[in-house]
């Protein structure tokens, strides 16, 4: 049984290999086919950072594979005064700083011309007008209907003043019902809780269809996160194991090396349940314990995400058996430099009870998982930066190599790694060489950039693509950010009522505080992390 297991193991990565060596030849015929209508992209919030990191550099690059139409234009819209070249100066030096390919001047030139700025409030309806107005005149200047992409990139206190411009000046109602019609892309975070996303979601939905809506998490842009798919239902050795009959639990890790930094003011409000736990981990927990959608469709995917997260039991959040552990971080060392304690960090007030780390161990109410714990957890400050899904299997029947101590048998698993060193891990157990019968755990592995090459299109760049051309595979629906929110929401007014009772604390450069060991002990397991 381990043989074949083993085998078709080895024939898996053999075929990556394969595909590897054929995707240089068959990509660009496959990519075109995916090239993007004509299409306007507004960005508010242009001179924010994430469109000088992410945004430009990921059109850009889009533009550099010819996946970008002829008759592309984008607008960049501001508070700021700027010229229409002093914004296409400053893209053009924010992707040769952080673009994954050098700026090709003959690229970027044919793609600046084509480069907008607009500037006024975002709360002023005469504002949306004249960009309507210059919308208007790109789209006779083109000749043809053209979509609008929306794309909301600023901070959540000016969404509702901007989606509701859009629906008052009829921007949000160009081309209804028609291949041109358009689209708005919104940031996270989704809501702050419960009540805030249902508040959010109210106005989206008043102003745009659900199908002209595209929620981003840049995680489900990552190439691991949608590989997790291929890993599941296109292979056979998985699928038939990926239950409750053969997992023992899974693991969720979301840890980062960096503190808050000059983020203090703003994550001091946030915290990392909101932060990361509630779009990141939740996404990662959805698309791995989903049941198999009938078909590749967008809504078909979606349907399944929510129906896992609505499985979820809630929460035991009292007594010393909690599913929920909480902490912040103190001083410690990180890479061997001395890091401050979060308390310590501008910004931050001396009595703050918000959390730089949250473990979480829930269940799902399912036929597949009835229960299998899965452990969640995400913190700043650890020991390295990873993030990675790991499915533990049960231990073989103790008959054996299960007699007494006298084999180490270690469970099986497998690692998904989303970041870094992106790729797949399997960890079997093997006889040591020699002529006493001693067990060690071996790997079999395979790392994205050794097999693909490391010219990989970053998350983003995949994102807005899709979304151009109207595929919500990868965008979260707003049901299922209400969803997630049901189940974390009572946690964060739990905590509130709380103040820094039971708020724990762990040294930065390590793996968190001990009372998040506690919440695996007590099934037998112990939080895993590839390469250590």
């Amino acid at each position: 049984m381990l043989r074949c297991f083993l085998l078709d193991f080895i024939r898996y990565l053999l075929i990556l290999k394969f595909m590897s060596q054929e995707l240089s030849s068959t990509r660009q015929s496959r990519d075109s086919s995916r090239k993007a209508p004509p299409t306007i992209i507004v960005i508010f919030g242009a001179s924010g950072d994430l469109t000088a990191r992410k945004l430009l550099p990921g059109l850009y690059n889009l533009g550099f594979d010819d996946l970008l139409s002829d008759d592309f234009h984008l607008i960049g819209y501001g508070r700021s005064e700027m010229s229409d070249e002093a914004f296409r100066q400053s893209m053009g030096d924010a992707i040769g700083k952080h673009s994954r390919r050098p700026l090709n001047e003959e690229i970027w030139g044919q793609m600046s011309s084509n480069l907008h700025y607009h500037a006024g409030p975002y709360d002023a309806p005469d504002s949306f007008d004249r960009l309507s107005q210059r919308i208007s005149a790109i789209e006779s200047s083109i000749g043809t209907e053209t979509q609008c992409l929306f794309y909301v990139s600023t901070p959540p206190s000016v969404f509702k003043p901007i989606l509701e411009n859009l629906g008052d000046s009829g921007l949000a109602r160009r081309h209804r019902h028609t291949p041109a019609s358009s689209k708005v892309v919104i940031e996270k975070p989704f809501g702050r809780d419960l009540s805030s996303a249902q508040e959010l979601n109210a106005i989206i939905n008043r102003r745009f269809d659900e199908s002209q809506v595209y929620r981003i998490d840049h995680y489900l842009g990552k190439e691991t996160v949608q590989s997790l798919l291929v890993q599941r239902f296109a292979n056979s050795i998985f699928e038939p194991i990926w239950n409750r009959r053969y997992v023992s639990c899974v693991q969720v890790t979301v840890a980062e090396t960096i503190g808050v930094g000059s983020r203090g003011g703003y994550y001091d409000r946030s915290g990392a349940l909101r932060d990361m736990v509630q779009n990141h981990v939740m996404q990662l927990l959805a698309l791995t314990a989903m049941e198999p959608p009938s078909s590749l469709d967008p809504e078909a995917i979606r349907d399944e995400k929510v129906k896992a997260l609505r499985a979820i039991r809630p929460l035991d959040l009292d007594g010393d058996d909690s599913d929920v552990v909480r902490a912040l971080y103190k001083e410690g060392l990180v890479g061997g430099e001395k890091a401050i304690g979060y308390l310590q960090e501008e910004g931050i007030p001396e009595d703050s009870s918000t959390e730089t780390y949250t473990a979480i161990r829930l269940y799902l109410d399912n036929w597949r998982w009835k229960g299998v714990p899965f452990y969640l957890r995400s913190g700043k400050c650890m020991s390295r930066k990873a993030s990675e899904i790991t499915v533990q299997f049960s231990r073989p029947p103790a008959i054996l190599f299960g007699e007494g101590n006298r084999f180490d048998i270690s469970p099986n698993s497998l690692v998904i790694r989303i970041q870094p060193n992106e790729g797949v891990t399997l960890t079997l157990n093997s006889k040591k060489p020699g002529l006493a019968t001693k067990l060690q755990p071996v790997e079999l592995s395979f790392g994205y950039d050794t097999t693909f090459g490391s010219d990989t299109p970053e998350a983003y760049e995949r994102l807005i693509l899709d979304a151009m051309n109207g595929d919500g595979t990868l965008f979260i629906r707003g049901d299922e950010t209400e969803t997630s929110w049901s189940l974390l929401t009572p946690v964060l007014e739990h905590w509130a009522g709380s103040g820094t009772k039971g708020l724990g604390t762990y040294a930065a450069g390590t793996w968190g505080p001990l009372d998040a060991d506690k919440l695996l002990i007590r099934n037998g397991h112990e939080w895993q992390v590839s390469g250590t």
